[in-house]
């Protein structure tokens, strides 16, 4: 049965760290390690969460549709 506190230790086990030092996260690599947590939410679920409670993360798309990529504007912030 899944715990609504393994979203955000999914969201923290999503994030790729780039060699720029950026922290980015993929909206696929969200839902994918939501999976490994019994959490089954599609795109639309998982940015809808990502815009609601994250406060220091901003969409960076260059792409059309739900699978957005979100990087951080304030590294020394919280979640």
């Amino acid at each position: 049965m899944p715990r609504r506190d393994d979203i955000e230790t999914a969201f923290r086990q999503a994030i790729v760290m780039e060699p720029s030092g950026r922290r980015t996260v993929t909206t696929e690599n969200f839902v994918a390690a939501l999976l490994r947590f019994n959490w089954d939410w599609n795109l639309i679920q998982a940015n809808q969460w990502i815009k609601s409670y994250t406060h220091n993360w901003r969409d960076a798309s260059t792409q059309e549709g739900e699978n957005k990529t979100w990087h951080t504007f304030n590294p020394n912030g919280g979640l």
